[in-house]
């Protein structure tokens, strides 16, 4: 697989078969992105990867949580700019329209939308997790680096035929992932990752989030 074919491969699955995924591959996937950039090459990333009896444990207490703590716990970074101005604002609101339109859940139906959302606590029924974590002390260069390292992993598991979701909801039950993955203290929890293979029949991938063309975000310089 080309490079270019991987990226436009790559997409954020929401619905996966149960077919389980070889621990053999993820450890090779892993082992290659660690060649992703890195500023300085602090290398700031650490990696937890859940599958088995232990994740349908995590599932489980997910399943308690979100009864218990619907909004989430005191989370350690915002996932979104609390003034989130135009035109990135309009773009995250269309992503969301465009997803429930197609999952056939109108906008006022918001008990079924909040269903809907927790299924990302479960993993979308992916038979593989992953958790991204790095020290309190980076900064954001050392975030950046965590981008990078994390899409050059979507886009080996695409060469390896799976598919994944890179999911920031995770972050809102940093406490319970913390305590379930034994992070230590000076630890904070960036995202979560669905691995596994898409299910074609899930309505929920039958759409593609869109991207704004070019000319919106792009300058050439004496070109």
């Amino acid at each position: 697989m080309r490079v270019s074919e991987a990226v436009a491969a790559r997409r954020s699955v929401r619905g996966f078969r149960p077919t389980p995924v070889d621990p053999a591959v993820i450890r090779r996937v892993l082992e290659v992105a660690a060649r992703a950039p890195s500023g300085g090459n602090l290398q700031p990333w650490y990696i937890d990867v859940v599958g088995g009896e232990r994740l349908e444990e995590l599932k489980a207490i997910m399943r308690r949580r979100l009864i218990e703590a619907p909004t989430g716990e005191p989370t350690d970074y915002d996932i979104y700019p609390k003034d989130l101005p135009s035109p990135h604002r309009d773009y995250r609101f269309q992503v969301g329209e465009d997803l429930y339109g197609a999952l056939g859940i109108p906008r006022e139906d918001k008990a079924r939308r909040l269903a809907w959302f927790a299924r990302n606590f479960q993993f979308f029924g992916a038979p593989l997790a992953l958790f991204c974590s790095t020290l309190k002390v980076m900064g954001p260069p050392q975030w950046s680096d965590l981008g990078m390292f994390l899409q050059t992993v979507m886009l080996l598991l695409k060469e390896e035929g799976l598919d994944s979701c890179a999911q920031e909801c995770w972050s809102l039950y940093p406490r319970t992932v913390g305590a379930f993955l034994g992070l230590p203290d000076d630890r904070i929890l960036f995202c979560g990752m669905s691995i596994g293979f898409a299910d074609p029949e899930d309505p929920a991938n039958a759409w593609r989030s869109r991207r704004a063309p070019l000319e919106a975000w792009a300058r050439f310089h004496g070109l």
